[in-house]
């Protein structure tokens, strides 16, 4: 999942001669994977470099290309104080068009990580990794509420990261806005990230109907049963202007992503159909649509699935 958070005046990007990505995020949330697929999009990418040099790259030529420079606390420098000051001081320099992305982890997934790899976390490499983890969750706050883009990748394999980085930073027109639209069950909890959330469980349920129990909402016949309740087509309309009427606002606010919820009892069917319906309209209207369904992913793994549609 994607999220603007902050976003930098027209003015200001048509000025910069360098466009620079901050990727940073507590360890073995994926930095390095999201580094590698910016890579695979065309972004000149540095890891690792210590917070004090980055000015150096802005004192140099312009960048033909976009830069990503990979931060985390194994950075020689690196504190969070000193990552704040240096995004101020970059978005002050109208040289630059910076941003960040933060890459977020529930810190059990994390724990689960670094057990797998039996790797130790590098703020605890004599204890624990859950006492490292949550040492670093506490030194990261303040730079995660200045983030501009949040990706929360407790439940993306590598390659579903990769998926999303190519999502959203690898459209040719960064300037429009970016709708991500996400189906999810309330049973395992509402998304972290989400802008907006739709609560769809007052429609027909295709769970009680056992022809289409095994399916998903991007079935046609699901699709079809959802829409003969008789709410369905006053609700969609309402929706779907609603929708048409705020995209444009929060373009003029400057937000270049925009998240999406809509959410049922079982994420399978409800929830799947709305928003598969709601980014046909959207991607018809020249909108860039993403779409991403929680509880269909973790069935295709081979997770039990939450019944009741």
């Amino acid at each position: 999942m994607g999220l603007k958070m902050n976003a930098k005046t027209d003015t200001v990007a048509k000025a910069a001669e360098h466009s620079l990505l901050l990727v940073t995020g507590p360890s073995g949330a994926g930095r390095s994977t999201a580094i590698h697929a910016l890579e695979d999009l065309g972004y000149e990418v540095i890891d690792n470099l210590p917070l004090s040099l980055v000015p150096r790259l802005i004192d140099g030529p312009p960048h033909a290309r976009p830069l990503a420079l990979g931060l985390d606390v194994r950075n020689r420098d690196f504190n969070a104080t000193a990552l704040i000051e240096l995004i101020d001081s970059l978005t002050r320099d109208p040289r630059v068009d910076p941003e960040v992305l933060y890459l977020d982890c529930s810190a059990e997934e994390l724990s689960r990580r670094y057990s797998q790899t039996r790797r130790r976390h590098p703020l605890a490499p004599a204890e624990t990794a859950s006492e490292g983890i949550e040492r670093e969750a506490d030194l990261l706050k303040p730079v995660r509420v200045r983030a501009d883009f949040l990706i929360d990748t407790t439940e993306m394999s590598p390659h579903d990261l990769k998926a999303e980085i190519g999502k959203w930073f690898g459209r040719a027109t960064p300037a429009r806005l970016a709708v991500s639209l996400q189906s999810f069950s309330y049973k395992r909890g509402v998304p972290r990230g989400v802008d907006t959330i739709f609560d769809v469980r007052f429609l027909k349920n295709p769970y009680w109907s056992p022809a289409l129990r095994d399916r998903d909402g991007r079935d046609p016949a699901v699709a079809a049963h959802i829409a003969e309740d008789p709410r369905f087509a006053d609700f969609f309309h309402k929706l779907t202007d609603l929708i048409l009427l705020l995209l444009p606002a929060h373009v003029a606010e400057g937000k270049s992503h925009l998240t999406i919820g809509f959410g049922c009892t079982g994420g399978q069917h409800r929830s799947v159909a709305v928003a598969e319906k709601l980014g046909n309209v959207l991607s018809e209207a020249g909108w860039v649509v993403a779409l991403r369904h929680r509880e269909l992913e973790r069935r295709a793994q081979g997770a039990p699935g939450l019944g009741t549609g």
